[in-house]
């Protein structure tokens, strides 16, 4: 849904992060967290930037889903699983994807 750049490099705990979110995002939210047209938005967008969705907003989107209101995707649900050490790995993830698309 959105083109979205890629940092030269990931930390450590990014890539960790990365990893993470292939295995329990990306089938909805796509690639590089882009957005899947119809079914899940991208979170590189202003939306999910750090200080309208913070970080705790992602843990507890992962642990409790989400009743839809910035998108029509419909809501989305718990995704189960992941830890809130995980959580915050995809966040890591997530925010390098943002800061390299000038969202801070």
């Amino acid at each position: 849904m959105v083109l979205v750049s890629l940092p030269a490099q990931f930390t450590e705990a990014e890539q960790k992060g990365n990893r993470a979110y292939d295995a329990a995002c990306a089938a909805c939210h796509g690639a590089n967290a882009q957005g899947t047209d119809g079914v899940a938005p991208p979170l590189v967008h202003r939306i999910y930037e750090p200080n309208h969705h913070g970080d705790m907003a992602f843990i507890l989107a992962a642990q409790n889903g989400v009743r839809a209101h910035h998108w029509s995707f419909g809501d989305m649900p718990a995704v189960p699983g992941l830890t809130q050490a995980d959580v915050l790995t995809i966040v890591a993830y997530i925010r390098a994807l943002q800061r390299e698309n000038g969202i801070n």
